[in-house]
């Protein structure tokens, strides 16, 4: 059938080729040809441009060589989102386009200068906490800030600002999901060793708050003092294998050891060498992360490789916590149909936005203090021990508000 079928329609064009033609002897249907369609304009795609700016602060390499941090640190993690941003973003007419810049403390405010004179309503941060409230301030209502670094709970409380929204999880996040495993563990008694960086100090008052928060006990606090001198020399493991334990005899009996080393001094040094055989966590041990690259539940091996591919590394907080600002930018682009930078912010801020984060659930903004909730990954230095929220942990509104400052908490006035 399908052979007499095709056999039919060739002596059909055949016969009517000529006769379209004008053929002489036959007679002329159509001399002249229909005028060719052409195929109608497409509507020129919507551009969102994001910015991307990183501040590196001078100052000592990090106690192993393991976490010197690479050049493309946040950049890459930019680079992916955007990949994933235009998948979907191609279909909707939408096109999108992140700008780096790379600067220091002392260039920042000129970085986010030329970023604001593209028109770019939408910057990605990855500095410390002074930095990035300088910047948001110097941005007002010219763009909205997505802070992927800094951590401090200021920043979320009294220092808090409308125009930032923080893709970075709080230190009371951290310290939260932390405490609530050790709690399951029926590890309540903390033996806390503290930073003398104020940095350190606020890392310190977060579990401090969570001790309260989830009845654990601080048995005792001492100061590591920094005192500056080389950290990483021939003779370093001698040193500290000599030090640390001296430095932490004497303590009250005690289940974990909590670390609070913002500025990355002493916390590495400490697992195995304190003078009681007792676990490690915080700064060092089992770490609150917003990510790790052994994470694989919930999709997430697939994102791993896609990001390795890319980057040809591991992918490192940093890189998440830019992926993420990127993608809930990319995310209310797609959900609200539109590329008016006012419109996506106020989605962003609505109940109605949420965005995935391979973590499990779905991750939506608090609008109380603009932190983005999400799990918290308990991690050693190869595998995901737990998540929190704990299961025994409720909330009326969601279990991820049992980690940081809840609304009743919060000393923010937007």
């Amino acid at each position: 059938m399908r052979h007499t079928t095709v056999l039919r329609r060739a002596l059909a064009a055949a016969m009517i080729g000529p006769i379209l033609a004008g053929a002489p002897g036959l007679p002329a249907i159509a001399q002249q040809a229909a005028p060719a369609t052409q195929p109608a304009a497409q509507p020129a795609p919507q551009m969102i441009r994001i910015g991307v700016l990183r501040v590196d602060r001078a100052g000592l390499p990090p106690i192993s060589r393991l976490e010197l941090p690479p050049p493309d640190l946040g950049f890459a993690g930019a680079r992916l989102a955007i990949d994933d941003n235009d998948t979907t973003g191609r279909f909707m007419g939408q096109d999108f386009d992140a700008v780096e810049v790379a600067a220091t403390p002392e260039t920042a405010a000129a970085g986010l200068d030329g970023l604001l004179a593209q028109d770019i309503r939408f910057v990605v941060v990855l500095a410390d906490a002074a930095t990035t409230l300088a910047l948001a301030d110097r941005a007002g209502d010219r763009a909205l800030i997505l802070n992927a670094r800094a951590r401090e709970d200021a920043l979320r409380g009294a220092d808090c600002r409308a125009n930032v929204i923080h893709a970075a999880p709080s230190h009371a996040m951290a310290a939260d999901g932390l405490a609530q495993f050790l709690m399951w563990k029926k590890w309540p008694r903390w033996f806390l060793v503290t930073g003398s960086h104020p940095e350190d100090q606020a890392l310190a008052d977060a579990y401090r708050r969570a001790a309260t928060k989830f009845g654990a006990k601080i048995v005792e606090e001492r100061v590591f003092e920094d005192t500056g001198g080389a950290r990483r020399t021939d003779s370093g493991h001698v040193q500290v294998q000599a030090q640390i334990p001296v430095f932490t005899q004497r303590a009250p009996d005690y289940d974990i050891m909590i670390t609070a080393d913002e500025a990355g001094i002493f916390a590495g040094y400490m697992p195995y060498h304190t003078w009681d055989p007792r676990p490690v966590a915080g700064s060092a041990g089992l770490v609150p992360r917003s990510w790790h690259p052994a994470m694989e539940a919930w999709g997430a091996t697939q994102f791993q490789n896609r990001f390795e591919a890319l980057a040809a590394r591991p992918m490192r907080e940093e890189d998440y916590q830019t992926w993420i600002a990127l993608r809930m930018v990319g995310e209310a682009a797609t959900r609200a149909r539109s590329a008016d930078p006012d419109v996506l912010r106020d989605f962003i801020l609505s109940p109605d936005f949420n965005v995935a984060g391979f973590k499990g659930q779905k991750l939506t903004v608090r609008d109380w203090d603009h932190q983005l909730r999400q799990p918290i990954l308990l991690t050693t230095g190869l595998l995901m021990a737990s998540v929190s929220p704990q299961d025994a942990y409720l909330h009326q509104v969601t279990a991820l508000d049992t980690l940081g400052i809840d609304r009743p908490e919060t000393a923010c006035k937007l």
